[in-house]
């Protein structure tokens, strides 16, 4: 089993826009420290689609949370090229932290982790009102915007309970976008879904790539790998196989 992988893509030139080096998570429970990830060296390049991939448990969603800074790292660095400089994610303070990963990064969760009180429009408006960047006309016209691109403006007014699943799922997608950030993380964004409409999501993420978007899932279905412009398999805390991206 290979401990780490540098994946790199065949032009050196291009500078990779999140990069992992010896990145090590131990949790500490009361059978004793638990690593999660075990020295994890990767490179993430612009306009990638990357799939991480691999079963319950292996670590996929913790290398997810080391990338956004969501989860704090034990030992090693992640640095993001997001910007006008480069930033060390984990040097970070907390308030610093916040305000960049919602300016730079939109997430997606698997339980979608909308606010049940706010209708869609109000939910998809809240990142732009975090970061500072409300303004009451355009911020309004831009959620609708990107509700009307997942195909669920006509529910703008509505709250989440009204809606299933899937059409939840499309609004915490729009909300991810709300600051037009250039990466998207999305964490298992299919897996509670039915197979159609996971199809739907995919493709959407797929069209997001096309638009300049760099996209990193997390996923444990196998089946998905072709997919993607490059995938990463994870188990027991280590990057065991990687793909270089596809060519143009």
């Amino acid at each position: 089993m290979v401990n780490s992988l540098l994946s790199s893509v065949s032009s050196s030139s291009v500078a990779p826009l999140i990069e992992l080096r010896g990145v090590v998570k131990t949790y500490a429970s009361e059978a004793g420290e638990f690593t999660a990830l075990k020295g994890i060296d990767l490179q993430i390049y612009p306009g990638e689609f990357l799939g991480i991939i691999g079963k319950s448990g292996a670590g996929k969603s913790t290398l997810l949370n080391m990338i956004t800074g969501v989860d704090h790292l034990t030992r090693g660095e992640v640095i993001a090229r997001i910007g006008p400089s480069p930033v060390s994610v984990h040097t970070l303070g907390e308030n610093d932290l916040a305000l960049w990963r919602g300016r730079s990064m939109g997430i997606v969760y698997q339980s979608f982790q909308l606010l049940p009180m706010l209708t869609l429009l109000e939910n998809v408006m809240l990142p732009m009102d975090l970061c500072g960047l409300y303004h009451p006309r355009e911020s309004r016209r831009r959620a609708l915007e990107l509700l009307e691109m997942v195909e669920i403006a006509e529910h703008a007014n509505k709250l989440p309970a009204f809606i299933s699943g899937g059409q939840q799922q499309r609004v915490a997608i729009a909300r991810a976008l709300a600051n037009d950030p250039p990466v998207l993380v999305a964490d298992e964004p299919t897996g509670s879904l039915d197979s159609v409409t996971a199809d739907h999501i995919f493709d959407l993420f797929e069209r997001l790539v096309e638009q300049g978007k760099t996209i990193i899932m997390v996923t444990h279905e196998m089946a998905l790998m072709p997919r993607f412009s490059r995938h990463i398999l994870i188990e027991d805390g280590e990057l065991v196989s990687t793909l270089q991206p596809k060519a143009n």
